[in-house]
Order: structure tokens, then C-alpha cells, then sequence
């Protein structure tokens, strides 16, 4: 058993070596032939089973070449990290520890290192002392969960327990989102059931900023909802004049920071985020800019008590006591030690290294902003962040040229439709992206469009 195990991780340890050294040289966009290729995975359930190192063999055969390039330092897509090494070695020593990170007692390393990193991550961010939290899959459930403190807060504020009571017969709550909100953040407000049609919506600015001047007066619970990083511009909802402006309303201030909630740790772009630590709760993602391995996101709350009375559940078996329990912080209950790679990633790169990482990437989008502008090419947003938004002509001709972009597989970029244009969007967020790789790409950009006619 120790043998056969020892064996096939090994195995799985060189091939998983040899997809990282290719990924370097290899297209970044999986080919159209792999990924029909990879088809032959399917078919009917075997009746038994076969040898596990022709399974891992096969998985690596047909799965490797339509795997898209995310782990290598030319893939601009989404705003998409590539797995730090910290971040995968304690992967690997975490899935083989296999921990339940639901409690103290099902995993109580989890939840210690659970505990550091969210001490150091709110440390990092800046955030107000004493804020807690709890790792959950991504952005999307991570405004979903803090949401579900906030409505739990604001109700509670107007004498309904939402928890114990549902929504039925509950007091309406006002909420309150920019114009260019982020699609998954109406996806969790339809979720919590506070509807994604009844919201009320701030018109923007030209770079997809809250305008302050457009707030609408606010009476009873009241949950606003502001933008750390349009997911086009980069941009930041000006949160040091919304705030103050909302103090004395009773409304709960929410953050989608997917991406943005980086600037915090960052000397260079910390500017961008003052006013977000007056906030109620801040949403991200460790698996953008912090690197780690999917799915990783982060849930904050200035008061934990609003989030575990939230989510927190009881029942016979569970522990009750005076430590945190990681249950009582997510929707989840079974799930990964997620907290383990973000604690290695944080511990590999310390304060400074991630505020350089952040800084280096926002430099590297400005690089590729500038290169393509001197090419002649529009430049639709202000590059204060990790985001280019590049148009080249009409909508016909940016198209194709985004499509020979991928089909050339140097680098792998997006397209957008932003304010009215169709446009290759751009975001800049891997440690191992190198401004030699930055060079690489910018030149075959400059050239695809220059062939595209």
C-alpha cells in the first residue's frame, strides 16, 4: 500500500513538473484539436478498474494539452494568478493530510493556521482591528457570505431575526450598487433573496466609478455596495467620500474588492483604497493576486458577530466554546483547509513581497498600455491598477484581432464590451509574469494587429 502510493505520487510529482517547465514555451490557449481530443476521456464507466498509473498516464496524455496555460507568465484572462510555488507544494502536503477544515476538532492544525491567516491578511489589508472571517470558494460566494452578515445586521437593526424568521413579512431593505457592478455580486444579492432586479443602481463615471453626487437618500436597513477594481478599468468606487457620507444612515458599506482588495497591500497603489476600511465587509480572491490554487476566497467582517450569527449552527455533536470555530464563518461545513496555502504563500513572500508583486504587476500593465497606445491603438481606460482595456478600430476588426491573439497562443487576452466598445481586455496579475514576458506579449499584439486587415 505505502509502496503503490509512494510510486504513483512520484509519477504524478514528474509529470506535474514537466507540464510547468513546458508551460513557458508552450500556446497559452489550449489548441482546438486537444481539446477534442480530450473528449476520449468520456465514454461509458468502466466496468473495473485499470492500473492507477495508466489512469494518471491518460488524464496527463489527453488532459495536459487542453489544460489553457494559467500556471505560466502570459495569461492576461480574467484576472487569473498563476499558482505560486508556495502555494502548490503546500497544496500537494495539504491534500495528502487530508483535513476537514469544518472545526477545531475534525482538524484543529486547519483551524489554527486558519486563525494566523486571517490575522495576517487583515494585518496586511489594513482592515480595522479585530475583523474577522472565514476562507470560502471564491468572490462570488465571499460577497454572498458577508452580504448574509450585512442583512442579518441591518434586519436586526429593525427588530427581524432574518435568521430564525426568513425574509417572509421581513422590512425592506434599500440596496444600493454602482451602475457597473460586477455580475456575481447580483448573482449572491439573488441568492440572500434581496433580488438582482430591485437593487437600486448609482450611475458612474467614464471610468465605471460611483459618482457620490448621485446617492440616492436612504431611510430604513440599507446595504451599499461598492467596486475595489472594475473588473474592465480597474477602477475604485470613491469610497473616502461615500463612506463619511453614509455614517449616519445606519447602512451597512460592503466591498467587492475581487482583485482590488489588493491594493492594500501594496506602498504604490494603497492610495486607491482610502476610505475602504471604513467599511462593514470586504469580499476577494487569494487565487488572483495572492497567488494561491483555485478555488480560494476571502470573507471579512469588521464585527465577526454579525457573520456567525449568520452562519453559525448548532446541534449536539458540534463544539460550542469560546474558541472560533471555522464553521461558524462559512456556508460551508465540510471543505478544504484552504487556509493552508494562503498562510505558505504569505509566509514565503512577507509584507514586502506582496506589496512588490502587486506594484510590479501594475507597472507591467502600464507597460503594455503604453507600448500599445505607441503602436496607435486606443486606450479606453486610466491605468491606475492591473487592467488595460485596448480597442483597435471597430468593433468587425478588434474582434478578429482578439481572435488571432489567441489563435497565435504568445500570450492569452479576453475581449470585453466596455462603455459602448468592443475591446481585448488585459489584467496583469501572475508572479511569475517577468517584464521579458511583458515585452514578448506587447510585440506580438503590436504584430497580430498590424497583419489583421
Amino acid at each position: 500500500m505505502i509502496a503503490m502510493t509512494d510510486e504513483l505520487l512520484q509519477d504524478a510529482a514528474q509529470r506535474a513538473r514537466d507540464f510547468l517547465n513546458g508551460v513557458q514555451t508552450r500556446p497559452v490557449g489550449a489548441r482546438a484539436d486537444a481539446v477534442e481530443a480530450a473528449t476520449a476521456l468520456g465514454g461509458a464507466l468502466p466496468e473495473t478498474g485499470c492500473d492507477m498509473h495508466d489512469v494518471l498516464a491518460r488524464l496527463d496524455g489527453l488532459g495536459s494539452p487542453a489544460a489553457t496555460g494559467n500556471a505560466g507568465p502570459r495569461y492576461f484572462g480574467f484576472v487569473t494568478g498563476g499558482t505560486h510555488p508556495a502555494a502548490l507544494a503546500a497544496n500537494w502536503l495539504a491534500a495528502a493530510w487530508d483535513q476537514n477544515g469544518f472545526s477545531r476538532m475534525s482538524s484543529p492544525i486547519a483551524a489554527i493556521i486558519e486563525d494566523i491567516a486571517i490575522e495576517w491578511l487583515v494585518d496586511l489589508l489594513h482592515l480595522p482591528e479585530g475583523t474577522g472571517g472565514g476562507f470560502v470558494t471564491g468572490a462570488t460566494t465571499a460577497n454572498f457570505t458577508a452580504l448574509a452578515a450585512a442583512r442579518s445586521k441591518v434586519l436586526a437593526d429593525a427588530g427581524w431575526n432574518v435568521e430564525a424568521q426568513g425574509l417572509f413579512g421581513a422590512p425592506d431593505i434599500t440596496v444600493i450598487v454602482g451602475e457597473e457592478a460586477h455580475p456575481t455580486l447580483a448573482k449572491s444579492l439573488g441568492l440572500l433573496g434581496l433580488g438582482r432586479e430591485r437593487v437600486r443602481r448609482v450611475p458612474v463615471d467614464a471610468q465605471g466609478r460611483m459618482r457620490t453626487d448621485a446617492l440616492p437618500d436612504i431611510a430604513g436597513p440599507a446595504i451599499v455596495c461598492l467596486q475595489a477594481g472594475n473588473v474592465n478599468s480597474g477602477a475604485f468606487d470613491p469610497a473616502h467620500e461615500i463612506c463619511p457620507a453614509l455614517a449616519d444612515t445606519g447602512a451597512w458599506v460592503h466591498v467587492d474588492g475581487a482583485f482590488g482588495l489588493w491594493a492594500a497591500a501594496s506602498r504604490e497603489q494603497a492610495h486607491l483604497f482610502r476610505g475602504y476600511e471604513l467599511a462593514h465587509s470586504w469580499a476577494g480572491d487569494a487565487h488572483k493576486w495572492l497567488n494561491v490554487s483555485y478555488d480560494s476566497g476571502l470573507a471579512f467582517v469588521r464585527e465577526p458577530r454579525h457573520l456567525s450569527n449568520a452562519m453559525g449552527i448548532s446541534a449536539s455533536y458540534l463544539p460550542q466554546g469560546e474558541a472560533r470555530e471555522p464553521f461558524a464563518f462559512t456556508p460551508e461545513s465540510s471543505r478544504r483547509a484552504r487556509g493552508i496555502e494562503i498562510w505558505a504563500v504569505l509566509s514565503a513572500l512577507g509584507r514586502e513581497g506582496v506589496s512588490d508583486l502587486v506594484a510590479r504587476n501594475c507597472a507591467q500593465a502600464r507597460r503594455l498600455a503604453e507600448g500599445l497606445a505607441a503602436a496607435g491603438h486606443d486606450i479606453l481606460n486610466e491605468v491606475s491598477l492591473n487592467q488595460v482595456v485596448a480597442a483597435f478600430g471597430d468593433a468587425e476588426r478588434t474582434g478578429r484581432i482578439i481572435a488571432a491573439i489567441q489563435e497565435d497562443g504568445t500570450c492569452w487576452c479576453g475581449g470585453t464590451n466596455w462603455r459602448g466598445r468592443t475591446a481585448l481586455r488585459l489584467s496583469v496579475s501572475s508572479w511569475a509574469t517577468s517584464d521579458a514576458d511583458i515585452e514578448q506579449s506587447l510585440d506580438a499584439i503590436v504584430r497580430i494587429a498590424r497583419e489583421t486587415e
